[in-house]
């Protein structure tokens, strides 16, 4: 009688999930993808903030989904440039200033800082102004001036006096209520194939107004101020790591966390410009149709909203607002404080305490100071930022100019310089802001 052949176990194959732990894993892998977002995702969610969402407002309310195709177009722009920063900043283990200042004639910077401590100054008195406005439209009795100085202190407060640690995962969750828009926005009964037809289809004529719009989204979505913080930020999750020599930054770089960065910048650019993409759509079905083009802040698009998308969408566009300021305002003070200080050789970092750093901590505030004083002398908002779209037009090419320079050298960048690709967007981007930026000013003054 012939013995039966033992049956075989199958050996499970590597990466078979059991049906049973498969959430465990979905679960697993998001909370991966959650740990790799950082500076990325902050700096992306930063660029929408409320003079960004005044001017995606206003884009659809007066031209309708027409323009919708400047979300994809502009994501490879900032996406490229933003990745060059933080490979400079991971690969040279300084900020984006100490690099200009090492490399070029320190006159560009320091003009180039003092520019952007302005720009940023008179954008921070918009945002708070427009926090301030987002508040009275849930809740209309607060004070304009309470709230404006409420939210100045507060801001200090966590910036000056919160670790550096909790201060990163603080920003890292507030860039979630940015999904308030993508939810107002998905209230409206949106045309999807008029949509996906402007999305994908550019159309614009060569008129004044078409050309001043397209010049407003390419400054509020490439904005300097970005630059800086990306590249600075950069350097200080490396000191919290505890790389704290410049020595140990630069050795420390190796294909996975360069890859890591990558996903974490362009996981921020594409939320920064599906955000964008949602409000354009919400005001194009809403406002457009209904004859409300004239929309000059945020508050004035929420507020809008209400009869034709109902008080929930208003409620998510204030949210919004007053989020989006939260990170974005210190995000403005902060860049700034970075470039001087790097200018000057001053100590900085926000891992640093007050004490350590009362020069940087010190631009900071004053910085603040600026913008809060704005909103009490009568300068008018749109004034302000009006001023910070022609000191930005100044100093945005140059930057980005030095910055595609910069990521591009071999001596500097060593392996992790740009490729051919990335440069060549990169001078795209440098040639396409250099014209928006004069036609800005022309047509400004």
């Amino acid at each position: 009688m012939t013995k039966k052949p033992e049956t075989e176990i199958p050996t499970p194959k590597q990466n078979y999930v059991p049906p049973a732990s498969y959430d465990q894993w979905m679960v697993g892998k998001a909370a991966h993808f959650w740990k790799q977002l950082g500076p990325g995702l902050t700096t992306g969610a930063a660029d929408d903030d409320p003079s960004g969402i005044a001017t995606y407002s206003q884009t659809g309310s007066q031209f309708g989904f027409r323009f919708l195709w400047l979300a994809p177009f502009t994501l490879p722009l900032m996406g490229v440039v933003q990745e060059m920063c933080a490979r400079i900043g991971l690969v040279t283990g300084q900020g984006l200033a100490a690099n200009i200042k090492h490399h070029y004639p320190r006159w560009v910077l320091y003009l180039c800082a003092a520019l952007l401590f302005a720009a940023n100054s008179f954008n921070i008195g918009a945002d708070l102004g427009a926090m301030a406005q987002g508040v009275q439209l849930l809740v209309p009795q607060m004070p304009f001036a309470v709230l404006v100085i409420g939210f100045s202190l507060l801001i200090l407060i966590l910036l000056i006096l919160m670790p550096y640690g909790k201060y990163a995962r603080y920003l890292k969750w507030l860039t979630l209520v940015l999904l308030s828009y993508i939810f107002a926005a998905l209230m409206v009964d949106l045309p999807w194939g008029q949509v996906f037809r402007h999305t994908l289809i550019p159309s614009f004529s060569f008129s004044k107004e078409q050309i001043l719009l397209i010049t407003a989204v390419l400054g509020t979505t490439i904005s300097p101020y970005l630059f800086f913080w990306q590249t600075s930020q950069e350097v200080e999750e490396e000191i919290l790591a505890g790389k704290k020599t410049l020595k140990a930054r630069r050795l420390g770089n190796t294909p996975a966390l360069i890859a890591d960065m990558r996903v974490d910048v362009w996981s921020g650019m594409f939320v920064s410009n599906l955000v964008m993409f949602f409000i354009i759509a919400a005001c194009a079905a809403t406002l457009f149709p209904n004859g409300i083009t004239n929309i000059k802040t945020a508050s004035d698009a929420a507020a809008a909203l209400q009869p034709f998308a109902g008080s929930k969408a208003t409620l998510l566009f204030a949210i919004g607002i007053i989020g989006t300021g939260l990170l974005a305002v210190p995000i403005l003070a902060g860049s700034a404080s970075y470039a001087i200080s790097e200018s000057f050789g001053w100590k900085e970092g926000l891992y640093r305490k007050l004490k350590q750093a009362s020069a940087f901590y010190g631009v900071i505030i004053i910085s603040m100071l600026a913008g809060l004083i704005m909103n009490f002398v009568g300068l008018d908002p749109i004034k302000g930022l009006i001023y910070s779209a022609i000191l930005n037009g100044l100093i945005a090419p140059i930057i980005i100019f030095l910055i595609v320079r910069l990521a591009g050298k071999k001596n500097i960048m060593g392996e992790y310089a740009s490729g051919p690709w990335s440069k060549t967007i990169g001078w795209i981007t440098v040639i396409l802001m250099t014209i928006a930026s004069v036609a800005a000013i022309v047509s400004i003054i």
